[in-house]
């Protein structure tokens, strides 16, 4: 396995890198975002994973390890080969799509090119448990399932963000879920951001 590559950018197209690697050019499939980091002439790494088939080995790239690590858990659904584990990692960051599977978002799935409303219920059954929790930014430092603390509100916030919704959206949805959080801490205890997330998602489809 062909687990990174690493030279300049010899060329780019809108879903391909070549990266010169010892004298020879390896065409790499690349999502947008990965391409949009990438400069001719410039040094560049990308992890890869190459994916064989009778009449063809297509090296695929991805600006880091963890997406890298997505894009083959993916596959691992039925029904899910490269395109659109890489489609799916072209609208959604890593964390964004353990977010939507952990909260059984449909709605993110279907915003997928190639995933309709059925494909996404079976895909959030197939994937429950298989991507991990989320490691960035998305709900801080402690992962999903972790009580809330705080900066809950930024953490819920930074999650619809994440999840493609946008600022004015999470703002009103974040205060719809206000009451809820405010009675597990009058409480004296936290509520997890899970809880919170999926209140939140269906606030917002509610009003859509």
């Amino acid at each position: 396995m062909i687990a990174f590559v690493s030279g300049p950018v010899a060329a780019l197209a809108p879903t391909t890198a070549v990266i010169e690697v010892g004298g020879i050019g390896m065409a790499v499939q690349c999502t947008p975002n990965t391409l949009a980091g990438l400069r001719i002439g410039k040094e560049a790494r990308l992890a890869t994973s190459l994916v064989v088939r009778e009449d063809s080995l297509t090296l695929y790239g991805f600006a880091t390890d963890d997406e890298r690590q997505v894009f083959e858990l993916l596959q691992t659904a039925s029904g899910v080969g490269p395109r659109l584990a890489q489609a799916m990692l072209a609208t959604h960051s890593p964390d964004a799509l353990r977010i939507a599977v952990a909260t059984g978002d449909e709605k993110a799935l279907t915003a997928v090119s190639g995933i309709g409303k059925k494909g996404a219920q079976k895909l959030l059954l197939e994937l429950n448990d298989r991507l991990g929790e989320p490691t960035g930014a998305h709900i801080g430092q402690q992962g999903i399932g972790t009580p809330v603390t705080s900066s809950w509100r930024d953490q819920l916030q930074a999650a619809l963000i994440g999840l493609g919704y946008a600022t004015r959206e999470a703002d009103e949805a974040v205060t719809a879920v206000t009451p809820q959080a405010e009675a597990a801490l009058a409480e004296g205890r936290q509520a997890p951001v899970p809880q919170l997330l999926r209140a939140a998602l269906q606030t917002l489809n509610r009003a859509r």
